[in-house]
């Protein structure tokens, strides 16, 4: 029961910090409170303290005071209504133009939802010290510093929005989506690449012993309770093993893990509480669907409607380096009970599959370009000098270079283009 609610918790929290319209609301309550203190808090010392001082930056009217915050409130609503117009538009931009699966990123930008929060708290900050300016108000009832602070934020909302513009305006562009999810996933790469490099061997257990428990849920599988799983292991004296990979959907009644011995109903129960399923993907936590990202990118642009080639281009540089550090990586992650005994493996998607359904997408709209055919050759004959976890990696990295001569020879109609990636392509099969 305590596993099921702190994983309800875990996937409630992802779909908080994902929506566009977190920050903003923590920052409007923060403004709130703060309008709330500032008013009570505030004495006709403090007012008058401002007069004695500087008495050009108080408004001693109630209603020049009553006017003042009123404009700023509607110039304010103005600027956001605008500004989110913009986010809109600029998100029908990159899903028309780049990819769909590329908004939950553009849209989790905490860059642009701090300036968001940042107008709509100084709308209800404003609103608040407005309630609190009385008809009957002289300059010793008003609230001068809190009105002095509400001005202060209406005027520091005109420089975030000209950072908004700044940050809209260099986010949409397709080098900095395409280098934003490059830096992502090689992180995600390279850390799974140091905690394998400090991970004892796979225990040795035969394949007969291990008890198969299905999944009761449907949805896209996100990972699990690390903590939660390998507390389960050291205290039941189990080893687990994860059947399928990050961001794969499972439907009802398929292997979800298995256990080397037989476990009772509720510990069954117990385990697939700490499974996380969500309709969200997350490039931090699954360094395959940046690459899917990246090569959906490519294949759009690509596409007839748009026929952009230097994009295509890009990515396949992008996706090379991915492609080297996935090489080094083994095909099952393995973690360890505090104590060393048992152990929980993960799977991940497999390199076959992710280079076959990878190159078989680019080969569909570049299987007539030859400079695209070329640089996708090449990025597969740097792959065969690069490290593997495996010999079998150069074996499938050489089993697509010869899919992809068969289709050299049936849409490449130039005979010296098609003698060029040939002579290429032999010299990296031999």
């Amino acid at each position: 029961m305590i596993n099921t609610v702190k994983t309800k918790f875990l996937v409630l929290y992802r779909r908080l910090i994902s929506s566009i319209a977190f920050y903003p609301s923590m920052i409007m309550l923060s403004f709130l409170i703060a309008s709330m203190v500032m008013i009570s808090f505030e004495d006709n010392k403090t007012t008058q303290w401002l007069i004695d001082k500087a008495p050009y930056l108080v408004i001693n009217n109630a209603d020049t005071a009553r006017s003042m915050l009123s404009t700023m409130i509607g110039g304010l609503i103005s600027l956001m209504v605008f500004s989110f117009s913009m986010v809109m538009m600029i998100l029908n931009q990159a899903s028309s133009n780049f990819s769909p699966r590329l908004l939950p990123g553009l849209v989790s930008d905490k860059r642009n939802q701090i300036v968001l929060g940042a107008y709509l708290g100084s709308i209800v900050y404003n609103i608040i010290v407005l309630m609190s300016v009385l008809p009957e108000g002289n300059k010793y009832t008003l609230n001068g510093f809190s009105i002095l602070i509400g001005m202060v934020m209406a005027i520091s909302c005109l420089g975030a929005f000209i950072y908004f513009i700044h940050t809209i305006s260099s986010g949409i562009q397709i080098n900095n989506i395409l280098e934003g999810i490059f830096n992502t996933t090689k992180n995600k790469l390279e850390q799974l690449l140091e905690e394998e490099s400090k991970d004892p061997n796979i225990p040795d257990i035969n394949e007969d012993d291990w008890t198969y428990i299905r999944s009761v849920d449907a949805g896209y599988y996100q990972g699990v309770d690390l903590k939660g799983l390998l507390e389960f292991c050291q205290d039941k004296k189990v080893n687990i093993k994860v059947i399928p990979h990050k961001g794969e959907y499972l439907l009802p009644n398929v292997d979800l893990f298995a256990v080397d011995k037989s476990i009772k109903e509720e510990d069954r129960s117990d385990l697939r509480s700490n499974f996380l399923f969500s309709d969200n993907r997350d490039i931090a936590e699954n360094y395959s669907l940046g690459i899917k990202q990246i090569t959906e990118v490519g294949i759009k642009a690509m596409s007839p409607g748009i026929n952009d080639p230097g994009t295509a281009v890009m990515t396949i540089d992008y996706l090379t380096e991915l492609l080297a550090l996935r090489m080094q990586i083994d095909q099952i992650e393995v973690y360890y009970s505090d104590d060393n005994t048992h152990s929980l493996q993960l799977q991940t998607e497999s390199f076959k599959s992710m280079l076959y359904y990878m190159l078989a997408a680019y080969r569909q709209y570049c299987k007539h370009d030859i400079i695209l055919m070329e640089k996708i050759v090449l990025m597969l004959k740097y792959l065969l000098d690069q490290k593997a976890n495996t010999q079998q990696y150069y074996v499938i990295i050489k089993d697509q270079l010869k899919v992809i001569k068969e289709d050299i020879d049936s849409y490449i109609s130039n005979s010296t283009d098609k003698k060029r990636l040939s002579s290429l392509i032999e010299q990296c099969i031999s």
